[in-house]
């Protein structure tokens, strides 16, 4: 065993020699003992947004997550390297944030999957849960689960993303209004620090580090599993859409549907601003929209809105799916007989979204840039944001949904990382509500060339840097910043605690370099705790 762990740690060494060589590149796959790096790989250095391309000078497909601790605690001992690690789940971020420069990017789709699923009253955890892989996909936890009779809560919209990618973020979708976002709902994380340690920790074990992780952007270590909450699943889902010409209205019935959770399981909405929108999110919605908005009368454009709810058909309540529906119906103020709702599996509606993106690929605007923003708004700034949104975008020429729905802000943990913006200080009630905003904007290279995007992007910094000022008071979900002092700025308060977990946890600032918010350092320079 010793002399095994030393020959890894030698094996390891040579690599960091090859990576400091004047060939920055490996040329060929490699077997370094118990690892196997690749030269860089196609994938490693692209993402989803297409807009950075930092090439990594190796690839690590670990096979557990010794692999990964082995890399960790012999970086995080070197004197002389200044390489950095990057874990790449689904490669879903925008902005390079799985992506390493000159240094190792770790797929984590290597790891096996391994997805353990334990009803309740089989462990010693009174609750049903599953045990799953971090690089392990969201789609696939939902095929397994689904043949227990059971499901996780909490969800994303589209499900090909990892579990360890999304754990880091936040993870939301329509269901946080009821359940929080998907970290709200782990029980446990197995977890590399950036020192190397593989650690199991809990809310109550080794909280710090496990709360740290929790939307923390892969700053403080890698999740290589994790234990997701689960309940009965239903087998099919009342799925509505209504429709608004006016904002207010639309964000009232909104709130009036989160305030129903006995009722209602999945809340989200839409600005719609152009036909084109209309019709690329019916793709997924099986039924006929008859609605035929003017997006253009006396010389100006008109903007709709449309809620999506769905009622899950799962025993729990008294009526009906459809009674259910009528009965909320009755109190909303949507535009008359513009309201639409048809019956769906429970699968095809979590996936709903992969139907949308195969029709995407089918003409090409699938692998384009996104230049996405996405914005946690209070509810007392959420018309300003919206006047903000509509005066610096174009309604005929934006491309993409643009997403709008209010959150809880009580089923959101704020021991984790996650920020969000600091309640106005109005009545208790508005001060739970928030709203998270989706700019999803796609760019098709055939038309928006590569200054194009250059603006768009510099548009989306205009609008985050005033959106963020006192007067709307919002904060960046999925997080971008261009400085080290834009990061302060987003954390504000909550930065000392952030800067302390990465002392602790990641002293070198090893881990996740494509967000910039801490440096590499030696280890000379630094001083740490055990863990």
């Amino acid at each position: 065993m010793v002399i095994s762990l030393f020959c890894a740690r030698v094996n390891v060494l040579l690599l960091l020699l090859a990576l400091c060589s004047p060939c920055k590149f490996i040329q060929s796959p490699m077997d370094f003992g118990p690892l196997s790096f690749l030269q860089k790989t196609s994938t490693a250095s692209v993402d989803f947004g297409r807009i950075l391309f930092n090439s990594p000078s190796a690839v690590l497909r670990p096979q557990s997550s010794e692999d990964i601790s082995l890399l960790l605690s012999f970086l995080s001992s070197s004197s002389f390297s200044r390489v950095t690690v990057a874990a790449r789940g689904a490669g879903h971020s925008i902005h390079g944030q799985a992506q390493a420069l000159d240094g190792i990017v770790i797929e984590m789709d290597a790891l096996p999957s391994n997805i353990e699923i334990h009803k309740k009253g089989e462990g010693v955890v009174g609750v049903s849960y599953a045990d799953v892989s971090g690089g392990a996909l969201w789609i696939e936890l939902l095929h397994e689960s689904l043949k227990h009779g059971l499901a996780p809560r909490s969800w994303t919209d589209y499900l090909y993303l990892s579990v360890g990618g999304t754990l880091s973020i936040g993870g939301i979708s329509g269901q946080t209004f009821k359940y929080g976002p998907q970290i709200s709902n782990v029980l446990q994380l197995d977890v590399v620090t950036g020192k190397g340690k593989l650690v199991t920790c809990t809310p109550t074990k080794s909280p710090e580090l496990f709360f740290a992780v929790l939307g923390g952007l892969g700053q403080f270590g890698i999740i290589t599993r994790a234990r997701i909450l689960l309940q009965d699943a239903p087998e099919k889902v009342k799925w509505v859409r209504a429709f608004y010409d006016d904002f207010d209205t639309f964000t009232s019935d909104q709130e009036l549907l989160i305030s129903m959770p006995e009722l209602v399981d999945y809340v989200e909405g839409f600005v719609v601003l152009n036909e084109q929108f209309l019709h690329g999110s019916s793709t997924a919605f099986p039924t006929h929209l008859d609605f035929t908005p003017e997006f253009h009368s006396n010389g100006s454009s008109n903007v709709y809105y449309c809620i999506e709810f769905a009622v899950h058909d799962d025993g729990l309540k008294n009526s009906s799916t459809q009674e259910v529906v009528e009965e909320i119906a009755r109190r909303m103020s949507h535009l008359p007989s513009h309201l639409y709702g048809v019956e769906v599996s429970y699968y095809d509606f979590l996936n709903r979204v992969r139907m949308e993106e195969m029709s995407l690929r089918s003409v090409g605007l699938w692998e384009v840039p996104h230049p996405w923003l996405n914005m946690f708004v209070p509810k007392s700034g959420i018309k300003a944001f919206r006047d903000l949104l509509l005066e610096n975008i174009s309604p005929d020429e934006f491309a993409g949904p643009i997403l709008l729905y209010p959150l809880l802000r009580d089923k959101w943990d704020t021991n984790t990382s996650v920020v969000l913006p600091d309640a106005a200080g109005g009545a208790a009630e508005d001060e739970r509500v928030l709203y998270i905003v989706g700019v999803l904007r796609s760019a098709n290279p055939a038309s928006c060339t590569a200054e194009c995007l250059r603006d768009l992007l510099r548009l989306n910094r205009g609008i985050a840097d005033a959106a963020s000022a006192p007067g709307i008071g919002a904060k960046q979900y999925i997080p971008h910043h261009p400085s080290p002092s834009h990061w302060r700025e987003h954390f504000g308060r909550r930065w000392e605690r952030l800067a302390a977990r990465k002392a602790r946890f990641d002293p070198l600032g090893i881990l996740a370099p494509g967000h910039g918010i801490f440096p590499r350092i030696s280890s000379a320079s630094s001083s740490s705790s055990s863990l």
